[in-house]
């Protein structure tokens, strides 16, 4: 199959991967033949078109305009994913953005030439300079803890979460203390006949008001492991857990009542060394997820100490490559900020020569 080449190849077409598409359109790379945006999903979305049917607008902890298209107003009750892939699609088509779709990136290799190699389940592509915009949900986080094969009832992700209506009269166990476990916790009680909540950490809940300062500062957090090759820890996780109404009312109903990780799963339940057990129909693992990066394994990026080391966007062992949607720009303000500062390195990088060999 013949080989298609581009100066760059963006992968990922959620609110990162867009922003770049539109920073790289003004900077003045055509679109097709200076750019393409590579997008593993069937439609607009992002992953945002995965998430569960009951999270509402009203639910979502804020979300960022995309650069020259503000985001509709919805009513709180709208389902957020079709809203934000109504939202995506309609950026997509004002902006002319050359989103190709359903292509999965298998794989990138680095060239003789100093060109980058990408194979696709659709094809070959050959480009000048990436910019990884692949976030993470498609690489959910299970741990591993004894027994967990054993386990006679169902174990799913939040990434498999359609939805409490199926856990109606089963003993539910929720895994993580993140903003993820809260919500689907407060969803699952409803309907369960009984849940247990644990989590490695005592969850972090915070009574302040969530001031740009305060986002600030934890990106800031966030960027200085990043900068050193650390792997980086979620802005969330960073910032603590707002105490909103929702959470004041499962307090009061007694569901945040939490329990510390447990030591093993047996077939019928969850045990702790100290002799506690407590049986369960449903482990729902709201543990997290991992940056999807595999497919740059070749280019041989990750640094001593687990991570990629970063200076901004680009990653300093190859500063062919820019990942947004990684790290501190895991936001929506934080990609867009992204992709803007990606695709002015990479213009300075291609320049003069910014047209194909």
């Amino acid at each position: 199959m013949e080989t298609r080449s581009v100066d760059v190849v963006v992968i990922g077409a959620g609110q990162a991967g867009l922003s770049a598409g539109y920073h790289l359109r003004r900077a003045g790379f055509a679109p097709g033949a200076g750019f393409v945006i590579l997008d593993a999903d069937d439609g607009p979305g992002g992953a945002w078109r995965h998430r569960w049917p009951t999270l509402t607008v009203e639910r979502v902890h804020g979300f960022h305009d995309l650069p020259a298209m503000p985001f509709p107003a919805a009513a709180p009750d709208q389902q957020a994913a079709q809203v934000v892939s109504d939202y995506f699609e309609a950026y997509e088509r004002e902006f002319g953005l050359p989103v190709r779709r359903p292509v999965r990136v298998q794989v990138v290799h680095p060239q003789p030439d100093g060109r980058l190699d990408l194979h696709t389940d659709r094809g070959r592509w050959s480009a000048r300079a990436l910019i990884n915009a692949t976030g993470t949900w498609s690489r959910p986080f299970w741990p591993h803890y004894p027994g967990r094969s054993s386990f006679r009832g169902r174990q799913l992700h939040t990434a498999d979460y359609r939805g409490p209506a199926e856990f109606a009269g089963r003993r539910v166990v929720v895994v993580g203390a993140g903003t993820s476990a809260v919500q689907l916790l407060g969803e699952v009680s409803a309907v369960a006949a009984g849940t247990t909540w644990v989590t490695r950490r005592p969850p972090d809940f915070r009574e302040i008001e969530f001031t740009p300062e305060h986002g600030r500062a934890a990106v800031a957090l966030v960027d200085a492991r990043v900068r050193t090759g650390r792997p980086p820890t979620s802005v969330v996780g960073v910032t603590g857990l707002p105490v909103t109404p929702e959470v004041r009312r499962l307090r009061e109903q007694g569901v945040l009542t939490r329990l510390p990780m447990f030591d093993r799963i047996t077939p019928d339940g969850v045990a702790w060394a100290d002799g506690r057990f407590v049986a369960a129909d449903v482990i729902l693992w709201c543990t997290g997820f991992r940056a999807a990066l595999d497919h740059l394994a070749p280019l041989k990026l990750r640094a001593p100490g687990g991570g990629i080391t970063m200076d901004g966007t680009r990653v300093v062992a190859d500063d062919r490559i820019h990942l947004i949607g990684y790290g501190p720009s895991a936001s929506t303000i934080g990609a867009n900020r992204a992709g803007r500062a990606a695709v002015r390195e990479i213009r300075a990088l291609l320049t003069p020569a910014t047209a194909l060999d």
